[in-house]
């Protein structure tokens, strides 16, 4: 008898599974800090069991092994049996990675290799080294049970998946026999509560195979079973459904219906309608701003107010929880910290701070960077540290909260502090800047210097830094965002860095602007002020136009000039001024006339005007009109290259 998994049973497994390997990479670190923490050793212990107990669901024998071993050593950690160690804790990691690895196998498809033999001889000589004296050496599980029915098969799967994580069974069953089946002794079940358990498995499997609108909801296997003593209580429910298909749905539905899981494509497309239901929002209210109906007035203000909440409620499921990145820096400072031979603390912040998925996603690789170059970089060695009056233990901090429409993400350290005198004699080595010019750069623009391709001020270059790659594709990566990054810091007191991105990329909050009859939108995130200009007021300082601004100056740009438009007629008649944030310094630039701000839905430039630098896509305003969605930093690019 043949049998397929449903893939979605396949997929709701690596969700949790993956979950579940987020954790623990935090919680192993913390265990380090509090190995007699009982709570933590319970939590991993449950970890690696839940994901055993899917993968042998799954048949996935290397990671059943693998599991196996983990939780045979972390059960004699919790029972007092074993001593935690530095070894034993870097074996443990290294499983970690593995599982991390095979899951990834899975994922894409791929028959993952065995599990290491070596890897799981050096476990079960851990859970030989807890044993009385005299005890057997527990051999790892096998993932498969040895019947040749495939049907037999899965009722085992089943079996293992519906009992093996019910709350206190691995508590009270010996390790041993944990690892064949929680429900031996008092706890196992009757095999006509068995039946009626699988009766109801079938008739949820037979309802899920119906068409549907939505994924279905997570097997048992994801959830946590009812407790032994529940179950007796859970069959007899399971039986009255028979009779009485309505008193089933009653039972459960509350429980089945808390959750759903939706693929991102389904998001992704209810995002763009709602993008487009915006666009016409706008064009409505343009219109009616125009006609002298006041019930149509209140109607698209009404629809107005609708499409708000509606937009709101929709990005809401998209967003996700910074901490899905933060949870990868604990395990990233004790590798670290362990490689450097430092002393490091990492302290977070705000990892419930919200924000679109896709940001999470593109936001991961950047901050890896800079937490590592905050390490390297700012935490000077213990003897140093001590030597200059610092505690051994260097800090390091990562923060995230919301601000307005922005996320701001900070890394801070206590560590040494970057040197701008040593920026400065590095950019003249490189040829950057002649010595006179160096001489008057400020200290933000110095600092502004690491982001260069190829510039490192890291003398020795070690597996982690100092080959001048890295912070370069940082800010690339935060300004593809619409973001920014600013870096502050005091000699010998520390060094900043501050990540500011938008909350989404798929409905941005404008400042609309045009220039010779053409409208342009800016990054509202990027907006700092806009004033009128007085023509008397620009200078020219080394062939670049300036305004004073609060006494300070302030470099501007000619939007006719740099765009080429018609009608270019050097800027006599312009008007108003936009100051951006760009980088860490403020650029003016200059516009015919400023519309006022705009909700617009971005959309991607064609193929031929993809690569067109200072664009970063277009959008539909409320009159209808296209307008072209300005991407500073490239925009700057392009100003650069005009003017060289």
């Amino acid at each position: 008898m043949s049998f397929e998994l449903d893939d979605s049973i396949r997929e709701d497994f690596l969700v949790e599974a993956n979950e579940i390997v987020e954790k623990l990479g935090a919680e192993l670190v913390e265990l380090e800090r509090r190995p007699d923490d009982a709570q933590l050793l319970n939590s991993i212990f449950r970890g690696f069991h839940t994901i055993k107990g899917g993968a042998g669901f799954l048949s996935v024998e290397p990671l059943v092994l693998i599991c196996h071993g983990a939780e045979e050593v972390f059960d004699a950690l919790r029972n007092g049996k074993l001593a935690l160690n530095n070894e034993i804790m870097d074996t443990v990691l290294q499983v970690s990675d593995l599982v991390g690895e095979i899951l990834g196998k899975v994922a894409n498809g791929q028959v993952p290799d065995p599990a290491p033999p070596a890897l799981l001889e050096t476990l079960q000589a851990y859970v030989r080294a807890g044993s009385d004296p005299g005890a057997a050496a527990v051999a790892p599980a096998s993932s498969a049970p040895a019947a040749d029915d495939e049907f037999d098969d899965l009722i085992d799967g089943v079996r293992a998946g519906l009992f093996v994580d019910a709350p206190g069974a691995e508590d009270s069953a010996p390790p041993a026999s944990r690892s064949t089946s929680s429900a031996d002794g008092g706890d196992e079940i009757t095999e006509d509560e068995f039946e009626a358990l699988l009766d109801q498995m079938q008739q949820d499997a037979a309802r899920d195979a119906a068409p549907k609108e939505a994924p279905p909801e997570a097997p048992a296997m994801s959830a946590p079973a009812p407790a032994a003593a529940d179950i007796p209580s859970t069959a007899a429910a399971s039986a009255d459904s028979k009779a009485d298909p309505s008193g089933r749905e009653a039972g459960q539905g509350s429980a089945a219906e808390a959750t759903i899981r939706v693929s991102v494509s389904r998001l992704d497309t209810v995002m763009n309608l709602v993008g487009e239901l915006v666009l016409v929002r706008n064009r409505l209210t343009n219109l009616g701003a125009d006609l002298e109906n006041e019930e149509l007035k209140k109607t698209v203000a009404n629809l107005d107010l609708v499409t708000a909440d509606l937009q709101n409620g929709v990005m809401q499921t998209r967003m996700q929880p910074i901490g899905k990145v933060f949870s990868r820096f604990p395990r990233l400072a004790r590798d670290v910290a362990r490689n450097l031979r430092k002393e490091i603390d990492l302290t977070m912040r705000g990892e419930d701070t919200d924000l679109d998925k896709n940001l999470v996603q593109a936001l991961s690789d950047p901050l890896v960077h800079l937490v590592r170059n905050a390490m390297d970089h700012g935490i000077e060695d213990p003897d140093v540290r001590e030597a200059n009056g610092k505690p051994r233990t260097g800090k390091v901090e990562l923060s995230a909260e919301q601000e307005g429409n922005n996320i701001v993400i900070l890394i801070r350290d206590d560590g040494a502090g970057i040197d701008p005198e040593v920026l400065r004699e590095k950019a003249v080595r490189k040829g950057l800047f002649s010595a006179d010019a160096a001489a008057k750069l400020s200290d933000a623009e110095c600092y502004d210097l690491v982001f260069l391709p190829g510039f490192s001020t890291k003398e020795i270059v070690s597996d982690l830094s100092g080959r001048g790659v890295g912070m370069d594709v940082v800010k690339t990566r935060i300004a593809e965002l619409n973001g920014n990054v600013e870096i502050q810091s005091e000699l010998s007191k520390g060094t900043s860095v501050k990540v500011r991105v938008p909350l989404t990329l798929a409905i941005m909050p404008t400042l609309m602007v045009r220039v010779q009859q053409r409208t342009y939108a800016f990054p509202l995130s990027q907006v700092l002020e806009v004033f009128s200009l007085d023509a008397a007021s620009v200078h020219q300082v080394a062939g670049r136009p300036v305004i004073m601004v609060r006494g300070k100056p302030l470099p501007i740009v000619f939007l006719r000039s740099c765009l080429a438009v018609e009608g270019d007629d050097g800027g006599n008649n312009l008007s108003y001024v936009v100051v951006l944030q760009v980088g860490s310094g403020m650029v003016g630039f200059v516009t015919d006339d400023v519309l006022g701000q705009e909700e617009v839905v971005i959309k991607p430039l064609g193929a031929m005007l993809q690569d067109v630098p200072g664009f970063a896509g277009a959008t539909i305003t409320g009159d209808g009109n296209i307008a072209l969605i300005f991407d500073v930093n490239g925009l700057m690019k392009r100003v650069g290259k005009a003017a060289a």
